[in-house]
């Protein structure tokens, strides 16, 4: 199988692998694309020749894609077109962002206790979802700080 054919079932592969994580399929599809170009940027034209599908499609996925923060649009000077983006550190900024969305999910949760009693059962399962959230805000604090290490020795034996 030539190269360009094992790239497009890789796409297709791991587009797969995120739509049964939730991704939608086009999202997934467009992202996995900007993911495996060799520069992480690629118009909506290049990108609906890639994957064989309208514009209209790529702008909806591109739609999503920025809404959820994994794609960026950018314009060179002088250009009308919008080029999409895909940064190095996608999985780590996604991830990262997510202890202010745990915050506002604690302080809407805590919120709900207040709502249903703090001695019922749902006042019950909505403080242990606080305490997970928590949880995995600490959690994330310590992840940074050992993807960093891990970044620096990478970089350091390279």
């Amino acid at each position: 199988m030539a190269h360009a054919a094992r790239v497009q079932q890789f796409v297709e592969d791991f587009a797969s692998t995120l739509v049964v994580s939730g991704v939608p399929r086009m999202p997934a599809r467009v992202f996995t694309c900007l993911l495996v170009s060799e520069t992480g940027r690629m118009t909506a034209a290049e990108l609906a020749g890639q994957l064989q599908v309208s514009a209209a499609a790529v702008s909806g996925a591109v739609q999503y894609l920025d809404t959820v923060q994994l794609v960026r649009r950018v314009r060179e000077p002088g250009n009308r077109r919008e080029i999409y983006v895909v940064e190095h550190d996608v999985w780590y900024e996604s991830m990262m962002r997510r202890d202010s969305m745990f915050q506002r999910w604690i302080d809407q949760l805590a919120d709900g206790v207040a709502v249903v009693g703090p001695g019922t059962a749902a006042g019950e399962r909505l403080v242990e979802s606080m305490e997970f959230f928590a949880f995995l805000t600490e959690e994330l604090e310590q992840l940074r700080s050992r993807w960093a290490e891990r970044k620096r020795l990478r970089s350091t034996a390279s």
